[in-house]
């Protein structure tokens, strides 16, 4: 958004895709994830409204509509930058642990614990949905370039999982070591698990230009 005011950089000819939206809310109602981007993010741009897509969270089939959202990233993608971030469990999108690695977008039931994590954006706890539609692992991986951000103590063992733990099911950022392109973003506080945390600063630092990030 500062680029965008204070540079002039338009973002007229993006198109978005949103990871996951709550089954049974639409654009219209605040905690939906349409809503957030639009007022937080879209509204600021020049961005086309008609150019941002999200899953049909108020159809009447979610599952139906998970497929159509799929497919309508394969034949419009490859996703060009997949930006993430992380649930306390390693979740990414709303891929909860034992995911498979490989799933398309689909209908997911949160567990208590996301939907505890979320009861912050909503007036009664209650009222946080337990049904998404999220895109899968497999969808995700499908992008050409994946950015993982994270900061916060709390965030750090999650963090740790994904980047140097095993690849399993029972972490799903772990799928990101599967991935070519993958940049991580973190700060101290989130990175205070890393065991190669020095040798992260020291490549990053000394990477060959042309490697970008």
């Amino acid at each position: 958004i500062k680029r965008h005011r204070e540079s002039g950089v338009s973002f007229a000819a993006m198109s978005a895709y949103l990871l996951d939206e709550y089954v049974g809310l639409t654009p219209d109602q605040p905690q939906s994830y349409a809503h957030t981007i639009r007022t937080e993010l879209v509204d600021h741009l020049d961005i086309d409204n008609a150019r941002v897509f999200s899953p049909d969270g108020g159809a009447a089939d979610p599952s139906e509509a998970a497929r159509r959202y799929d497919a309508a990233i394969v034949d419009n993608g490859p996703i060009d930058v997949q930006i993430l971030g992380i649930g306390l469990n390693g979740h990414i999108g709303f891929n909860e642990p034992s995911s498979s690695l490989t799933s398309r977008t689909r209908v997911k039931t949160l567990t208590e614990r996301t939907r505890a994590d979320n009861a912050r954006f909503f007036a009664d706890p209650a009222d946080v949905p337990h049904h998404v539609i999220t895109q899968g692992l497999g969808t995700i991986s499908d992008a050409k370039h994946l950015v993982l951000i994270a900061e916060g103590a709390r965030k750090a063992p999650a963090v740790r999982a994904a980047i140097e733990g095993p690849v399993s099911a029972f972490c799903p950022a772990s799928v990101l070591q599967l991935h070519p392109h993958v940049t991580v973003v973190v700060d101290e506080a989130a990175a205070g698990e890393l065991q190669l945390a020095d040798f992260y600063r020291y490549t990053t630092e000394h990477k060959p230009a042309e490697q970008g990030y």
